[in-house]
């Protein structure tokens, strides 16, 4: 049974939202952010389509993705939901870090990306593997930084 990269990383665009949709995720993503800095979010009202009002009792961990939630709505972002256990076979952690999967392998064989094996097959936990991407992108930006200092050395400014 295989199963694809879509049904494991579910990402979310958001849907096209009007001006006072998104003036209306901001404000709430307001709300619910100054709601937790004081510490007293506990429940969300909500106004159903008959005009009920229940409220929802909601963790206040739960809370702050959720504010983050409108906040990259509200601004256009796509957001990934990723189950904190979920592993990644080297074919799909290859396609998460835009990279090809003999690459992933290597890295894996050379101990910089953490991996179990079940049977003959290798293992990714999103942990590390999101870990490795931060990693790698830190690198990338002191190559290019670098790059850039040596070109002004060199006064090839651009």
């Amino acid at each position: 049974m295989t199963v694809h990269i879509q049904e494991r990383i579910q990402q979310v665009l958001p849907p096209s939202m009007s001006p006072r949709e998104v003036e209306m995720a901001q404000a709430a993503q307001r709300c619910i952010m100054q709601a937790l800095d004081q510490s007293r979010a506990a429940a969300i009202t909500l106004t159903t389509t008959d005009g009920s009002h229940p409220t929802v009792e909601l963790p206040p961990a739960a809370l702050k993705p959720i504010g983050q939630l409108l906040g990259a709505m509200s601004d256009g972002r796509p957001v990934t939901l990723v189950p904190s256990k979920q592993e990644f076979s080297t074919v799909e952690a290859a396609n998460v870090l835009n990279v090809s999967r003999p690459f992933v392998i290597k890295e894996i064989e050379q101990g910089r990306l953490p991996h179990r094996k079940v049977g003959t097959h290798r293992r990714v936990a999103v942990e590390d593997l999101l870990a490795y991407a931060r990693e790698m992108r830190k690198r990338q930006e002191q190559a290019l930084d670098r790059m850039a200092e040596n070109a002004r050395e060199l006064g090839l400014d651009y």
